[in-house]
């Protein structure tokens, strides 16, 4: 019904971070040594993360649709049915599938952003050693 919503609002507060960060960044000056995860600016990871929330939440927009859960006129959400039992209907759908596909995509993110620090952290190291065999 409505578990879309929970990477939604998720998104959008990732991309008011997202802004604050990049401008903290614009603020800040360069770092004079290299560091594990410093090649990737925090805003271009901020952003892969609004976009994968903002994909996860049209997944599952898409997904009620197909099934016929999403109408286009009022009740929009067309299997919650009416007063009280829907909104019971709703936050429980919403606090089951919403968060567990909010923490899927966080996971998919950390375990992406984990695994190309490290392979630049690496990529680095092995340029730093062949300098100084030279």
């Amino acid at each position: 019904m409505a578990c879309f919503a929970v990477s939604a609002v998720a998104a959008i507060g990732v991309g008011i971070a997202k802004h604050i960060v990049k401008h903290q960044e614009k603020k800040a000056t360069e770092p004079t040594e290299y560091k594990f995860g410093s090649e990737v600016k925090w805003s271009k990871k901020l952003a892969y993360l609004e976009y994968t929330l903002w994909g996860g939440s049209f997944i599952l927009a898409g997904e009620h649709l197909l099934h016929g859960e999403v109408s286009p006129y009022p009740p929009f959400l067309t299997a919650a049915g009416e007063g009280k039992e829907a909104v019971k209907e709703m936050l429980i759908e919403m606090g089951t599938v919403g968060v567990t596909m909010l923490l899927a995509l966080l996971l998919a993110w950390g375990v992406g952003v984990l695994l190309v620090d490290y392979l630049n952290f690496k990529k680095h190291k092995r340029s730093v050693e062949a300098k100084k065999v030279l």
